[in-house]
């Protein structure tokens, strides 16, 4: 009788149990959802082989694949998830939504929310990004400097909002540019012309027979100065941020012009120090006195001796109270900073950077800003502060009062005098070039059958060394971000002192640029070297991914068992849509046994190819 009154107890135990079970089930899922992203789907990360995490744009550091991949097969994945069309347009180390989830405490008045705040590893995610809607493949160059697809950057808005100064004009299915800026209405290249004029230039031609080779234009629009000096066989770094002023930069790249995001804020630009003979601000919108004129000093750091700093904006002419106390407050700081007054016409002064330092000398003890300390290294630039201090030139430009370098474009392949300062002689050199010339046209060789006329205009070189393969590619209608990782920045000031143009970075983290920006990627040894370093070389590869365009190539010379791994991984990345693999000649760089893989990246849109 006993057993017959507890069984039907049972049932309810029974549910006591299956109930707590689901509670504790469910505390378990809060727990780990709590680390995902607000409003981002938590997905199996294709690539990892060990372990679950966030989805990844970018580098990660935890543990994917023993690192001696040639005692060890890859676990290759049949595809890689494709992110949500919402990422379309992701910059994931520029990426605001990032910092307000994040909560980062930043200094909004120093430009801080517009520097590189990279996610971590918990925050990141591995898809690949997809075109928006209505992709078309980019108007080639050179008609792309007057007009891109508006399906390729559906934002309209700097049209309305800059309509008076003719930066650009919706036409139907494309968005044009005619050429004009906040203080150039009727076309960059009167401008120029006019820039050339004040400085008094041969010909009113701003090159000045090749001594102005490189400008650094900051606040640059969608770069249509830039865009106008190239028939001047100048080049721009054309700088913009990622503010309220979307999209700048993606238009400029997406028209073919070298370009890249940054700001003037907190730390100093990627570049070396004597990189530029030329800088541009046109209403630029920035700050030159804050901070004990610290970011004028960034400037001073990035110029060449006797380089000139062009500067339009009302403060060189409107005569209000407000913009009068600019004008002066800004004129004694530049004083104390040996540079003068060139030109001053209409809109617009030139300032001259001093040739010596025989001005710093002479100012009186206590003069602000002060000289930087000799232990100063005025060319490191990665994660650098920026510091409110003179960078003095050495004893030997000091003497020489100059940069010692050729006009362009015969320094291009000169040897630039700063090769001493790295160890490099003139011998070693020439046999760089010599080699990358060979190189570049072995490429081109392997791409003869895929290849179209003007189809690679935006290319970058992802560890450029001295610059040959930019160098290499100078009779092509194309130019070349040239990166310098950052074990190897020291090598970026031969890249400028040749006339061309880059940027140091760090490959374990995303480059700040906008998806699809570039026609080729060549990397060299670089993927090796990521994997060395203990990042991860998958994530790498979406990243180039997320740089590249719908049909762009990307060629990687490596070890042969990089190789290995990367060609296994074709069809996932849709890297497949043709692809060369050879053994390369032995020459004077090769370091070890190599490979080189050439790939083409298909066009797809969403989850299907086509």
């Amino acid at each position: 009788m006993k057993l017959k009154k507890e069984l039907p107890h049972r049932p309810k135990l029974l549910k006591y149990v299956l109930f707590g079970m689901i509670v504790f089930l469910g505390l378990v899922c809060l727990y780990n959802c709590s680390f995902i992203a607000p409003g981002l789907p938590r997905v199996r990360d294709p690539l990892a082989l060990d372990d679950v995490s966030d989805p990844v744009t970018g580098f990660s550091y935890h543990g994917r694949v023993d690192m001696d991949m040639e005692d060890q097969e890859l676990e290759v994945p049949k595809s890689i998830p494709v992110c949500d069309s919402r990422y379309s347009e992701l910059i994931p180390c520029l990426d605001r939504n990032l910092i307000y989830q994040l909560r980062l405490r930043l200094n909004l008045t120093v430009m801080e929310h517009y520097e590189r705040h990279c996610p971590p590893p918990q925050r990141r995610y591995n898809c690949l990004i997809p075109p928006p809607a209505g992709y078309k493949i980019p108007i080639r160059w050179p008609s792309s400097r007057d007009q891109v697809w508006k399906a390729n950057i559906p934002h309209t808005h700097l049209a309305q909002e800059k309509s008076d100064q003719n930066w650009m004009v919706v036409d139907g299915d494309k968005i044009k540019f005619p050429g004009g800026g906040t203080h150039f209405h009727y076309g960059a290249d009167i401008y120029i012309a006019a820039i050339a004029g004040m400085l008094k230039l041969p010909g009113e031609k701003l090159s000045n027979g090749g001594n102005i080779r490189n400008v650094l234009d900051v606040g640059c629009g969608v770069a249509s100065f830039g865009a106008y000096l190239l028939s001047h066989d100048i080049i721009a770094m054309s700088l913009a941020p990622n503010d309220v002023h979307e999209n700048q930069i993606q238009f400029a790249l997406e028209r073919g012009i070298p370009s890249t995001l940054g700001v003037l804020g907190t730390k100093r630009l990627p570049y070396p120090s004597r990189s530029f003979e030329l800088a541009h601000c046109s209403r630029c919108r920035i700050d030159w006195l804050q901070r004990d004129g610290i970011l004028l000093l960034e400037l001073d750091r990035l110029l060449r001796p006797g380089g000139y700093f062009v500067y339009s904006s009302p403060e060189a002419y409107a005569h209000d109270a407000e913009n009068r106390r600019i004008w002066n407050a800004m004129y004694d700081l530049l004083r104390r900073m040996c540079w003068r007054v060139v030109s001053r016409k209409d809109q617009t002064v030139i300032w001259a950077k001093p040739l010596s330092n025989s001005c710093y000398t002479k100012r009186s003890p206590g003069t602000q800003p002060p000289l930087c300390m000799s232990a100063d290294e005025p060319d490191e630039s990665w994660n650098v502060p920026m510091k409110a201090c003179i960078t003095p030139y050495s004893p030997k430009v000091h003497k020489e009062k100059g940069t010692g370098l050729e006009p362009w474009p015969r320094r291009l392949m000169a040897a630039p005098p700063r090769l001493e300062e790295i160890g490099i002689t003139s011998d070693e050199f020439h046999k760089d070039t010599n080699v990358w010339h060979d190189r570049v046209v072995d490429y081109w060789k392997q791409m003869k059958s895929v290849i179209l006329k003007n189809s690679v205009r935006n290319v970058m070189d992802m560890n450029a060394n001295l610059g040959g393969f930019a160098a290499a590619l100078k009779d092509k209608d194309i130019w070349v971000m040239n990166v310098a990782p950052v074990n190897m920045s020291s090598r970026l000031k031969i890249i400028y002192d040749r006339g061309l143009i880059g940027t140091v970075h760090d490959w374990c983290e995303s480059f700040s640029t906008y998806p699809r920006t570039y026609d080729l990627l060549h990397a060299w040894m670089i993927l090796s070297e990521t994997e060395d370093r203990g990042c991860s070389i998958e994530d790498l590869l979406i990243e180039m991914d997320r740089m590249l365009r719908p049909e762009g190539f990307i060629i990687i010379r490596d070890k042969p068992h990089i190789i290995n791994s990367v060609r296994k991984l074709l069809t996932a990345l849709k890297w497949d849509g043709w692809s060369s693999e050879v053994e390369p000649r032995t020459d004077a760089l090769s370091l070890s046994e190599e490979r080189i893989l050439i790939a083409r990246k298909k066009f797809w849109r969403d989850k299907f190819t086509i």
